[in-house]
């Protein structure tokens, strides 16, 4: 083999190889939002004007971060506000959803939409679950 084919060939696999590394670490957190979460908070994260909360630049993501899991899992009946703005509806929770999972969907909701809030561990999600009301 000539040495210009082991270049190309060096060359195409270092490419693949940094792609492979360089995916979507949230693609797991990203499928499992769309598939549970999206048809009410939306694809965008915006809500649903003013009956679901918007997740994109939502304060109280970061306000009650040691709820989010408890959230996510049992639903909340509760007035809450976000961004300054009421919202009443119920949430369902998703009780099927494992600590792996809700962990995932809450570092994807943590880095999409411009939101730029550090990731939570499994450890940490375990440990809201263990603490719910």
């Amino acid at each position: 083999m000539n040495a210009k084919i082991k270049v190309i060939i060096f060359f195409l696999l270092a490419l693949s190889i940094w792609s492979a590394c360089n995916s979507n670490i949230y693609q797991q957190g990203e499928w499992l939002y769309n598939t549970n979460c999206a048809n009410c908070h939306m694809e965008d994260g915006t809500g649903l004007g003013t009956n679901i909360p918007p997740l994109a630049g939502a304060d109280y993501l970061a306000l009650y971060k040691n709820q989010l899991a408890c959230i996510i899992r049992y639903g909340i009946k509760d007035t809450i506000i976000v961004n300054g703005k009421t919202y009443s509806q119920a949430m369902a929770g998703h009780a099927k959803l494992t600590e792996t999972e809700i962990t995932n969907i809450i570092n994807y909701i943590h880095q999409a939409w411009g939101n730029e809030l550090p990731p939570i561990s499994l450890v940490e999600v375990t440990e809201q679950l263990k603490n719910c009301k």
